[in-house]
């Protein structure tokens, strides 16, 4: 898709690592919210996790390979939709690794603005 950022990273090989046998690939995003925050994207353009359930699960399984390479607590988040905070059309899962006291409050951890 012409407008997606994540297809136009995909196309120019803007990432750091492609799991061929999930048509996945790996990069750090533009802001990462800790040190070590990646993404898992597909190699085609799917809006979000419902549409193609065997994408989706491709796309955590890179993600979960990552996370066991890593072995640190993390998050695995994606989202589906503006009202659940996904700002970006294409799907992609974030892994986020964690530490006790990191400061990173996630939205549904009732932390004050």
């Amino acid at each position: 898709m012409i407008d997606c950022v994540f297809c136009k990273r995909i196309l120019h090989r803007e990432y750091d690592y492609k799991y061929s046998n999930l048509d996945t690939v790996q990069f750090e995003p533009l802001n990462p919210v800790v040190p070590g925050h990646m993404l898992f994207v597909p190699l085609v353009h799917v809006e979000e996790a419902a549409i193609m359930p065997p994408i989706t699960g491709d796309v955590f399984q890179a993600a979960a390979m990552w996370a066991e390479f890593i072995h640190k607590p993390f998050n695995l988040i994606t989202s589906a939709g503006s009202a659940a905070t996904q700002t970006v059309k294409h799907l992609h899962v974030h892994y986020i690794p964690r530490r006790k006291d990191d400061g990173l409050h996630l939205p549904w951890t009732g932390q004050v603005k």
